[in-house]
């Protein structure tokens, strides 16, 4: 897959930002020393993290060199790892880890977060928040058309479901709270949801395809989101948006 584009993911910087500010104000920590934001990207987030806890040491982890460029530039103050979430490795035990719309794109659940809550000081804090519209629009017609166009199934995994992280983290000895929310973003056009889109979900479906494929794919794509999202009176488009959220403490 090509390298991730940080231009167009911070398209809709805001809007993305804002539930990593959400997920942020649920950490009831002050006495922070190391902080790992997985999967930090652009820097978007890391800069939170930064401004929440000033004298603690923040690293920004992620596999993209061109999101860990941004990253870099914006943030000079921070350290930035090119790494796999599965495989990084801290070099002490950590306060908190951060992970604001990373995780879905890593498999196994069931083994992942156990390790990450290893990682983890005693009463540190694993924040996470995950994309869960697997079964928005977007996303079935994502499946839809390649199905349409006999290609083969991209799409990331579903999420394991609330009561599954309940027990995954509880019995890795954390307490948990977990609650998800939904977004309505504002829109101005179709295009513009295939735009948010192209950034992060639509990306795998796209990576195997040669030019005149995608533009077929995008053109039926389009068309289809046509239909399942009305125009509002005033012309824009709400688009739905869930994420899971979720923060477990590791207790003794």
């Amino acid at each position: 897959m090509t390298d991730w584009n940080p231009g167009l993911y911070l398209q809709y910087g805001a809007e993305r930002t804002r539930p990593a500010l959400e997920l942020l104000s649920r950490i009831a920590m002050d006495d922070v020393t190391d902080v790992v934001d997985l999967g930090c990207g652009p820097g978007n987030s890391t800069a939170l993290l930064q401004q929440r806890w000033p004298a603690a040491q923040i690293t920004g982890v992620d596999t993209s060199p061109a999101m860990l460029a941004e990253a870099r530039a914006a943030l000079p103050g921070c350290r930035f790892v090119e790494a796999d979430i599965r495989h990084y490795r801290p070099e002490h035990a950590l306060s908190v880890i951060y992970a604001n719309a990373s995780l879905q794109w890593v498999d196994d659940h069931y083994a992942l977060l156990p390790h990450l809550v290893s990682l983890l000081k005693l009463h540190g804090v694993l924040a996470i928040q995950m994309p869960d519209n697997d079964l928005e629009p977007t996303h079935v017609l994502m499946r839809e058309v390649a199905f349409e166009q006999d290609y083969p199934d991209r799409g990331r995994a579903s999420l394991a479901g609330v009561h599954a992280y309940y027990d995954i983290l509880t019995e890795a000895g954390c307490e948990v709270d977990i609650w998800r929310t939904t977004y309505y973003h504002q829109m101005s056009s179709h295009q513009a949801i295939v735009d948010w889109v192209s950034a992060t979900g639509l990306r795998p479906w796209l990576q195997d395809l040669n030019e005149a494929e995608q533009k077929r794919y995008l053109h039926r794509y389009h068309q289809l989101l046509v239909e399942q999202y009305p125009l509002q009176e005033n012309g824009q488009i709400l688009l739905a948006f869930p994420r899971l959220f979720i923060i477990a403490r590791r207790e003794p």
